[in-house]
């Protein structure tokens, strides 16, 4: 007999948005919504732990304050957040709105939101507060007693508050963007009881689960109507004799700023039992849960298929993010201005130690414009952000920004670049510039190491640009590398010899420059590189022995038999190493230390 999976509790709860699902855990929340293309959108972001939060925010009580108010703040930003992916408005702003921005930094869009928040409470204050204590103020009961009529009263207004939420939560249902928001409700009930039940997150295994569960918010709003009708009726007996007045008007303004202080009560008193109801499962307090999740057979929906691979998507992402804290965060592809978009990617990369300056040169690159025209305010549209928030997230695992854009600008030549070679880097430019003013007409000029052919192209194009006719022979050990380095050479027009070759080992004749930038990097100091170098850049690349002068040395002992008579060795070495390189090259006649643009001691020139 097939023995069945133990259940498997989780706090992971969540939120129906517009076409998608929110998810929220321990240490992270993760919304996924399918934008009109069909593709599902992930955003996500890191929250603080409950064991790392203030002792007093974890309070019985307390907490449920805490998590009512986060559920107002965040359920309300993440809804925005999603209609933003599902509906993109990718509109132009108007002269008007364009010159509010420039001219008094007034953002129309936050205004709006602003508004439509306000808005939203005070709707929700006068339909579930207001309206319930008119209505009951019609009933013939003496408003200001705090004895049985005062009980009644509030009892009365109690039934006909939680009448009117019954009615309005059926109401907007019937609001087809509304009714999938209920369908979405429903995906994500099914999903968290299907992970809780010990099967695979499957989509026809989480359509077969149950679309209501103990903790819906649903449920707790439920049961903070009935906790509000006694916390109301226990205030009115306690303080009412000294609030109200004889004025019928005044008493029902008191009264609703009364139940509007009191909020936090009933939040907290609501949470602390839902999270009992939660936790047990007693038949006896059944009869408690029971009208919260029948009230939840009209806030859900069978969902879509589509709707319960979102939710899916949303509550991997969260196990994943709980699990492992290195993680980046994600962020929606939104159209948006410009400069909020470029900001908000700098943040991201800055709290996950990537270079701002990388953010800048993504949205140059995709968007088509100079680096220096990023800070001229536009708006990206969604599908550009798309296509711009692709490399982030993939700059945001590690893997250098020149690998994912495919190629670099090396003295002002397109060289592609991947994993098979290192990236051309500021100081090499110098390298085969200082190559190149040492070549005269007729010459031979070797390159060393030359990994992705850039110095050997730079040589070639650059004397060829000066009327000079040098042949160019460039040398790598690896296969793959020199691949790359044929690929770059063909295509910016250089004609070069290549040879595999590990160092002068097959090479003939001699030369009048040999130029290398040969791996230098410290065996012992390669583990602390930055990420982007030591997991992605080859190590063959890298790794110069255990002092980093393996390389310098079998050039100093073999260099000078493929040198012509006055020949030139220029070689670029690592930080502090300049000294140690020069030295063994004693025999040298001129041996001579540059400095880079940075003022560090960065070349050697020998001559033989």
């Amino acid at each position: 007999m097939k023995k069945e999976k133990k259940e498997q509790r989780t706090s992971i709860g969540g939120q129906a948005v517009m076409e998608g699902v929110m998810m929220r855990g321990r240490t992270a929340m993760a919304t996924a919504v399918r934008d009109p293309d069909g593709v599902i959108q992930i955003e996500t972001e890191r929250l603080t732990p409950p064991e790392k939060q203030k002792k007093f925010l974890r309070l019985p009580f307390i907490r449920g304050v805490v998590n009512f108010v986060h559920a107002l703040v965040d359920g309300n930003r993440t809804l925005m957040r999603s209609a933003d992916v599902a509906f993109p408005d990718d509109e132009q702003p108007t002269k008007a709105e364009k010159w509010l921005e420039e001219k008094h930094k007034i953002d129309i869009g936050g205004i709006f939101n602003a508004i439509g928040l306000v808005l939203g409470v005070l709707l929700a204050v006068a339909i579930f507060i207001a309206l319930p204590q008119m209505i009951t103020g019609l009933l013939p009961f003496d408003k200001t007693s705090v004895g049985l009529d005062g009980l009644w009263f509030n009892l009365c207004e109690g039934g006909i508050r939680l009448l009117i939420f019954v009615a309005y939560i059926s109401l907007i249902s019937l609001i087809p963007s509304l009714k999938r928001v209920y369908m979405c409700h429903g995906a994500e009930h099914k999903t968290i009881t299907c992970f809780e039940g010990g099967k695979e997150l499957t989509v026809e295994n989480v359509r077969k689960c149950s679309r209501v569960h103990d903790r819906c918010g649903t449920t707790f709003l439920f049961i903070v109507m009935i906790v509000s009708i006694l916390v109301f009726s226990l205030a009115n007996l306690l303080v009412g004799r000294w609030v109200y007045t004889s004025n019928d008007k005044l008493n029902g303004f008191i009264r609703i700023v009364f139940k509007l202080l009191l909020l936090p009560v009933v939040a907290g008193v609501s949470y602390e039992i839902l999270r009992l109801l939660a936790k047990t499962k007693s038949k006896f307090f059944y009869i408690f849960k029971l009208p919260g999740l029948l009230l939840q057979r009209l806030t859900t929906r069978e969902p879509e298929d589509g709707m319960i691979e979102c939710s899916i998507a949303a509550f991997t992402t969260v196990l994943q993010m709980d699990k492992d804290p290195t993680i980046p965060e994600r962020s929606f592809a939104t159209s948006g201005k410009l400069s909020q978009l470029l900001g908000a990617t700098k943040k991201r990369f800055a709290a996950n130690g990537i270079d701002e300056e990388d953010a800048e040169w993504i949205f140059s690159i995709s968007l088509g414009i100079p680096k220096s025209a990023i800070h001229e305010e536009r708006l990206i549209k969604a599908k550009q952000t798309k296509e711009i928030f692709k490399i982030v997230d993939e700059r945001l695992t590690g893997r250098p920004l020149w690998y994912i854009i495919g190629d670099t600008s090396f003295c002002g030549y397109t060289i592609k670049v991947d994993e098979r070679v290192l990236i051309p880097r500021p100081e090499t430019e110098e390298l085969a510039m200082m190559a190149v003013k040492s070549l005269e007409d007729g010459q031979s000029v070797l390159d060393l190491c030359t990994g992705s052919g850039a110095i050997a192209v730079a040589l070639k194009k650059e004397t060829e640009n000066r009327g000079l006719n040098v042949k160019v022979t460039a040398v790598d050990i690896s296969a793959d590398a020199l691949a790359l380095a044929k690929e770059n050479a063909e295509a910016n027009g250089a004609e070069i010899t290549f040879v595999q070759s590990d160092l002068f080992t097959r090479l003939r004749g001699r030369f009048d420059v040999i130029v290398s930038n040969p791996p230098y990097i410290p065996s012992a100091t390669i583990s602390t590189l930055q990420r982007e170098v030591k997991d992605f850049e080859p190590m063959l690349a890298l790794d110069g022995g255990e002092d980093g002068l393996d390389i310098y040395r079998r050039i100093a002992e073999q260099a000078s038999r493929y040198l012509n008579r006055d020949g030139m060795l220029i070689m670029e070495v690592g930080e502090g190493e300049a000294e140690a390189v020069a030295k063994l090259f004693k025999g040298s006649a001129y041996t001579m230390i540059v400095k880079d643009f940075n003022n560090v001691d960065r070349y050697v020139k020998i001559m033989m």
